[in-house]
């Protein structure tokens, strides 16, 4: 046996095991003696996945598909590190070369649906993506064809859902909580998005061997099913049947019980591990949870278990210290699935616990004591006219207290004295946001959109201003000279009482613009009208705004 060949098999061996770093060192080596076998830059792309370094992963899938570009496997690692470093759509094309050197590769054939699904879904959360999908003339035929959306077409009420989504496809969103519109978009992608819960593991399906002729279908029996399996295998599985009886009655001290026989059975299968994993995840025993998930992996690694098995116990794992509230270690975990098995469901999980993660570094870093001293520094900037960097002192503050209004408020005189309006405006809305009566605030805003010529919206600022402290100096002279550059211009007038949602109610009113009819071609009708109080208080509305005039 060559060398080459014994430093790949040892990478194969560290691979399976789960020792990435040391696999990429045993491949490494035996490129430095055979650089152009592009087996072993694809062994070495696969373990740089499990290791997350993606564009080192690509760097040897590229060089792979170069020293053989009619070899399938060299695509599916192509695809694989493309689509983790966000390349969507190359990774796309990718695994569609591949299917054109291998067609009937299944896992190929599943990176592609899930890769369509991103870019159909994910990259398009308005439902732009799905516009063709629903448009088809054909869609209620294809539904009625499938077993899974053929039932919901008995209820009008999705009927009427499908009708809505041709009419307007970006409505999308407001149904996707609905399970049935998963399994319609299932049906249509042609791909299963339809989410799965924390349910129990079962032995993986043989691959069926290649064939290019079609074998005639036989009815499978018992006896096929348990004709390769030893006696200890046979009694293990029906050890789990019973265990999976009583998971789903919720009776787990006799499902753990039972699986634990299993695994004395027969202690080469992983689901079994992943079984008992589940129990105590229902019990809220979640460390015993973490235990029975990273023993299953290592059982797994050991006997080649299916990838999508290893993939569901790493992300048992997450739900577990998801559940524990560590959620970075939670995300580390997902993570590692999703190198194993990329599904949606995971990778939106992912996506909240970012939140998560973002939301405890911004509560880590709130210190009230520190965010003082950095308000006085601004202070001081601010004084000695260094807005700039006051700037910067008074956003440390807000960081340490996001809380506190008046950080905001000082930020904002800042960006008012650069002439950074939209950004002293945006402030301004956040501190009284904080506190609706903080008069400093009010000023200010009123001051910027002064400055940025909207003398209407500056007016209501001054008023809310006026109405905490009639006695505010600025505040009442901000609103007199509003309210004459308002009063002087008959288009901010308009605009102003617009604003009003009193009276836009009153004209949008039938009848009240019918009677503005008839008093605008007979003036005598007024008189008629005025004796009604209702209708007299809301001509007086309009009369006050400054939209009609009575001579």
């Amino acid at each position: 046996m060559s060398e080459v060949t014994v430093l790949k098999d040892k990478g194969n061996a560290a691979l399976n095991l789960g020792k990435f770093d040391e696999a990429i060192k045993f491949y490494t080596e035996a490129i430095k003696l055979d650089s152009n076998n592009h087996v072993l830059y694809s062994n070495r792309s696969a373990a740089y996945c499990k290791c997350f370094k993606f564009k080192e992963a690509l760097s040897d899938a590229e060089k792979t598909v170069s020293l053989k570009a009619d070899w399938p496997k060299g695509y599916s690692r192509l695809g694989s590190a493309l689509y983790n470093l966000g390349r969507i759509e190359e990774a796309a094309e990718a695994y569609e070369k591949g299917l054109t050197y291998d067609p009937t590769n299944t896992q190929m054939k599943e990176s592609l649906e899930e890769v369509k699904y991103q870019l159909l879904f994910n990259n398009s959360p308005s439902g732009t993506g799905f516009n063709n999908l629903f448009k088809n003339p054909n869609i209620f035929a294809k539904l009625q064809a499938d077993p899974r959306t053929r039932a919901f077409l008995n209820d009008p009420d999705y009927v009427q859902i499908i009708k809505n989504l041709q009419n307007n496809p970006q409505s999308l969103q407001q149904y996707i909580g609905d399970h049935r519109i998963l399994s319609t978009l299932s049906v249509l992608l042609e791909i299963d998005i339809t989410p799965s819960g924390d349910q129990m593991d079962v032995d993986p399906s043989p691959e069926p061997p290649r064939s290019f002729t079609k074998p005639s279908p036989k009815p499978e029996t018992k006896e096929e099913e348990t004709e390769n399996l030893t006696i200890d295998q046979i009694k293990a599985r029906k050890e789990k049947e019973l265990g999976n009886a009583a998971y789903k009655k919720k009776e787990f001290e006799t499902a753990l019980n039972h699986y634990n026989k299993g695994v004395e059975l027969n202690p080469t299968d992983m689901t079994y591990y992943t079984n008992i994993a589940a129990v105590y995840f229902e019990q809220k025993e979640y460390k015993k949870c973490i235990e029975q998930c990273e023993k299953a992996i290592e059982v797994g690694r050991e006997n080649r278990a299916d990838f999508k098995l290893i993939a569901k116990a790493f992300a048992r794992i997450g739900n577990a210290y998801k559940k524990m509230e560590d959620w970075r270690t939670a995300k580390i975990y997902f993570e590692k699935s999703m190198s194993e098995h990329r599904t949606p469901e995971v990778k939106t999980i992912i996506s909240e616990l970012d939140k998560k993660i973002k939301e405890e570094e911004i509560k880590a870093y709130v210190d009230p004591v520190r965010a003082e001293e950095a308000k006085e520094k601004g202070n001081e900037y601010f004084n000695k006219g260094d807005y700039a960097e006051a700037v910067k002192y008074y956003s440390e503050a807000i960081k340490r207290n996001p809380d506190e209004p008046k950080y905001y408020s000082n930020r904002a005189a800042c960006y008012t004295k650069l002439a950074a309006f939209d950004l002293g405006l945006k402030d301004c809305d956040k501190c009284v946001e904080l506190d609706p009566k903080f008069l400093k605030g009010w000023i200010r805003k009123g001051k910027i959109l002064q400055g940025m010529q909207q003398p209407s919206k500056a007016l209501s600022a001054y008023q809310k201003a006026f109405e905490l402290d009639p006695s505010n100096a600025e505040a009442l002279e901000g609103y007199r000279s509003c309210s004459v550059t308002v009063n002087s211009n008959p288009e901010e007038v308009r605009k102003r009482a617009m604003a009003d949602p009193e009276v836009q109610s009153i004209l949008r009113d039938p009848a009240m613009r019918l009677i503005l009819e008839q008093m605008q071609n007979d003036p005598k009708a007024l008189y008629d009208h005025l004796q009604n109080p209702d209708i007299a208080s809301k001509i007086q509305k309009l009369m006050d705004a400054g939209l009609i005039a009575i001579r």
